[in-house]
């Protein structure tokens, strides 16, 4: 069974899809990051980035040996998934699927995910009186990336030409536009992949995975230094302010 360390995020809900989605059996560790459990020297060793989510596979795909498989970083997750059940994601023999595959996971990852982030910390958790300059960047920002996804379901109902790991990544940083101040009026066709998005009971399942354990704004930059003001001494101090 899959170790899956989770917490009630849009990056958390992305590997909550795929597991949901390909029916495999996981057991989750939610992981409490105002108290600084991405801290934990355990799961540092499993994620040296200190974020969730990430996962221990027992049984590795044929390849990786018998030992159990480590993963961190939720792309790297999927596509490990992708690989192990064979499913939502175009075979390596599609050399151009796969590119499109590889663009739009480096696309979210890389550019609509982190842009989303920093949206949300600025609409959200920044301290008040903090915000004006970094909401605005962030939602043009958010604004843009919604534009480039319009574009590319022109005439499509998913992001590749099946639904696939490109949409579970993409999916959740669209799914709370409202929360983070922005609107699908003017992307009509993000608007209707999103509802399909939502249809699918795979979706519905991770999306309520853990979600009476949200944030929903209680701990803010102004009230937890454990969860925002990181820098590299959170990683030796456990997340606490390093006095050394």
């Amino acid at each position: 069974m899959i170790e899956f360390y989770y917490a009630p995020t849009p990056n958390g809900w992305k590997v909550g899809i795929m597991l949901e989605e390909c029916g495999l059996p996981y057991e989750t560790r939610l992981m409490r990051l105002s108290a600084g459990d991405q801290f934990a020297p355990e799961f540092l060793a499993i994620s040296p980035n200190a974020k969730m989510p990430a996962i221990i596979d027992p049984s590795p795909p044929e390849g990786y040996g018998p030992a159990p498989v480590t993963v961190f970083e939720s792309g790297a997750i999927l596509l490990y998934l992708a690989e192990k059940t064979g499913r939502f994601a175009p075979q390596e023999s599609d050399r151009r699927a796969r590119k499109a595959l590889n663009e739009w996971l480096f696309w979210q990852v890389g550019t609509q995910g982190p842009m989303g982030g920093q949206l949300s910390h600025f609409r959200n958790y920044a301290p008040e009186g903090e915000k004006e300059y970094g909401f605005k960047r962030y939602l043009g920002e958010y604004d843009r990336n919604l534009g480039v996804l319009e574009a590319r379901l022109e005439g499509r109902g998913w992001i590749l030409d099946e639904y696939s790991i490109a949409d579970m990544l993409a999916f959740p940083w669209a799914f709370i536009a409202k929360p983070l101040g922005a609107s699908l009026e003017a992307f009509p066709n993000v608007a209707a992949w999103r509802e399909r998005m939502k249809a699918r009971e795979a979706v519905q399942r991770a999306i309520n995975l853990h979600k009476e354990s949200q944030n929903r704004g209680r701990h803010r930059a102004d009230n937890n230094d454990v969860l925002f003001n990181q820098n590299a001494a959170s990683l030796r101090s456990g997340g606490a302010e390093d006095g050394g």
